[in-house]
């Protein structure tokens, strides 16, 4: 299928999890995940309307921004965090998603003269090999991590344990969303969650079903990877 059909269809299905929840669709972002894309494809997608990429890798992220350099996009950073590479993402992307632990919280708030929006990146699962604060991990840092006034809390990413069955993860998500509420309901100083990142192209529409505002999308609307 050509990019135009693809994000033609993840839009319609958007739609309609919204409607089945009697959500506002405009309160959903698709976010394209260009690893492994050419520039091509990620302009072919633009030309469809979508203004948000999302990028794994610095050096690959370099190519990609040179290439569009002329493109309005909104450049998100969605992978592993190394300290030797925040001064670099902190200069080329617009946004963080990947904060994934209080060390990362603060060598971003070290490197930064003004207060910078991020979001942080929960282990759901609580999974040995992801990154990302677990959820007591998180409600232990809070009032920390409230301390640190140059970095803003306004989101919350999250991949939930693979499953062949998308309504295996819908609790995940839930338990997300469940936590961005109790946590916005403790009024925190630089504690503001109003996105949700979270759904990808086996279970995007289970995820806005819970609450999603932001689906990171790579194989159902690009194909597959080319490397």
């Amino acid at each position: 299928m050509r990019i135009k059909d693809n994000y033609e269809k993840i839009m319609s299905n958007i739609e309609k999890a919204c409607q089945r929840e009697n959500r506002d669709p405009s309160e959903v972002k698709l976010l394209g995940v260009a690893k492994n894309q050419p520039s091509s494809r990620i302009k072919e997608a633009y030309n469809c309307g979508l203004h948000l990429i999302g990028e794994n890798k610095t050096q690959e992220s370099q190519i990609h921004q040179s290439e569009l350099e002329d493109l309005n996009i909104d450049w998100h950073f969605i992978g592993k965090l190394q300290k030797n590479k925040i001064n670099r993402i902190l200069r080329s992307f617009d946004f963080i998603q990947s904060v994934d632990g209080v060390k990362s919280l603060e060598h971003i708030h070290k490197r930064v003269s003004q207060e910078i929006e991020v979001f942080i990146e929960i282990n759901i699962g609580d999974e040995k090999n992801k990154s990302g604060f677990t959820v007591d991990g998180l409600k232990k840092a809070l009032n920390y991590v409230s301390l640190l006034n140059r970095v803003k809390i306004t989101g919350m990413m999250a991949v939930p344990p693979y499953s062949e069955d998308p309504e295996d993860v819908r609790s995940y998500f839930r338990q997300v969303r469940e936590l961005k509420d109790e946590i916005n309901s403790m009024n925190l100083a630089n504690f503001d969650i109003r996105e949700l990142s979270m759904g990808m192209s086996e279970d995007y529409e289970i995820a806005v079903e819970e609450g999603a505002t932001i689906v990171r999308i790579g194989t159902a609307l690009f194909g597959r990877r080319l490397k």
